[in-house]
């Protein structure tokens, strides 16, 4: 594993400035490029732990702060350790913001996120991967299907809500898709139900997109967060050993 800098950046946007964390291997070449999405908690410890591995893999790394129009972060009071006793008066908090950020918004935003990559020069010529996390995962697929060109692959872990039957679902790009795709399904997630996964494996296979879908047995939705109490070391683990993979046959 490559030595590692970390470091903050601003990322200007249609609609303002979006903070966010950068990785990169720290030997000043540039290196394909990767833009993760956060889950709901939000850029924190956690995320940049994360960026940090992928970054020690060979990759460039950037989670921009998603929900910037209401505040810098952190802009939550998050506890260490998130456990479910905590969860409703943190979701007091995160629910609003939460539902702010529209599918319209996310996906003008994700055009500034891959403009930044594309200008760093830490960041190799050609299309990004994607890899995101519970509402992550969605925003993943959209920027995927939103912008065919400029994304090689995409990943979505412990995803909810990507094939519902509301208008904006995620799944209804899926015949605008050029990346590979892969996700992997919480076990016990409730939002992210049997019936949801058929409809984004249906869709999925009907676009001709190339993917594969895996569910997790016995992982919670946001098993990949070790600060959580939803954390699992076996399901985060198979996500890495997932994600890597994607990301070699990508570049």
């Amino acid at each position: 594993m490559t030595s590692v800098q970390g470091t903050a950046v601003d990322i200007t946007t249609e609609d303002g400035v979006a903070d966010a964390y950068l990785a990169h291997p720290d030997d000043g070449l540039p290196h394909p490029g990767v833009l993760l999405y956060q889950d709901a908690f939000g850029l924190r410890p956690q995320l940049r732990s994360m960026a940090d591995r992928l970054a020690a893999a060979g990759y460039t790394v950037l989670v921009p702060n998603v929900f910037y129009r209401s505040g810098r972060t952190p802009l939550f009071d998050l506890p260490e350790f998130i456990d479910l006793s905590a969860r409703p008066e943190i979701f007091g908090q995160i629910g609003p913001v939460m539902g702010a950020l529209t599918a319209e918004m996310s996906v003008r935003d994700a055009s500034s996120y891959l403009q930044w990559l594309a200008e760093s020069p830490l960041v190799a010529d050609g299309p990004v991967a994607l890899t995101g996390y519970c509402m992550g995962a969605r925003l993943a697929l959209l920027t995927a299907g939103t912008y065919p060109a400029r994304v090689a692959a995409a990943a979505g872990f412990h995803g909810g809500r990507l094939a519902t039957d509301q208008p904006d679902s995620p799944h209804l790009v899926a015949g605008n898709i050029t990346a590979e795709l892969y996700f992997g399904h919480a076990d016990e997630d409730s939002s992210m139900p049997p019936e949801q996964q058929r409809l984004l494996e249906e869709t999925l296979t009907a676009a001709g997109v190339r993917h594969r879908c895996e569910v997790y047995p016995g992982a919670h939705h946001g098993y990949t967060q070790a600060d959580t109490d939803a954390y699992d070391e076996k399901a985060t683990e198979r996500h890495w050993a997932a994600l890597l993979d994607l990301l070699a046959r990508t570049f």
